[in-house]
């Protein structure tokens, strides 16, 4: 029962950690990434669809996207629509593709990204440490339900501080690498 919870906790902790990744790829950097921009939502036939759903994302080299819609009549709305969202991209159309050019970063804009890095860090670390709070709380009802004892109960705590400790490393080094990666010009 003890390794089911926290195998669980585990589990969500690496949630946590996945979900950071994942916001961590729609930060530009100074190189073209398709992730920047497949979740802009493009008006599509009166609905709000993601770009990933309506075109092939691609980056020929490191300064430009490529977006090849799978349908023709949407590289308006698609263009319209990378060109309305906050990106600051101003992407040209030939017909039949988008090329997005990705300009280089400002200082300032580095610095304000490796903020919104940092931001980003924290709130993973937040998340960990509910799960931790979550998983303490359901502890001290077993032992209070007297399902466990209070030597169990030190033990799996122990073992839970382990663990959080080792996630929130991880979300540090995860963010550490993200920061070192827009900082280099």
């Amino acid at each position: 029962m003890q390794q089911d919870l926290m195998r669980e906790t585990q589990q969500h902790m690496d949630k946590s950690l996945d979900v950071l990744r994942r916001e961590l790829t729609t930060i530009r950097t100074g190189r073209a990434n398709p992730s920047i921009i497949e979740n802009v939502l493009v008006d599509y036939y009166g609905a709000p669809t993601q770009l990933q759903a309506l075109a092939t994302i691609s980056s020929p080299d490191p300064r430009q996207l490529l977006v090849q819609p799978y349908d023709r009549s949407s590289v308006g709305a698609i263009e319209k629509a990378i060109r309305q969202s906050d990106l600051g991209f101003n992407p040209t159309n030939d017909g039949n593709l988008i090329r997005i050019a990705i300009p280089p970063l400002t200082e300032e804009r580095r610095r304000d990204l490796v903020k919104v890095v940092h931001k980003r860090v924290e709130e993973a670390k937040v998340a960990i440490r509910n799960v931790r709070r979550e998983t303490n709380d359901h502890l001290r009802r077993r032992r209070k339900d007297k399902g466990i004892t209070e030597d169990e109960e030190k033990r799996a705590q122990e073992h839970l501080q382990k663990a959080t400790d080792r996630a929130i490393h991880e979300a540090d080094v995860i963010g550490q690498a993200k920061e070192t990666e827009i900082l280099e010009v």
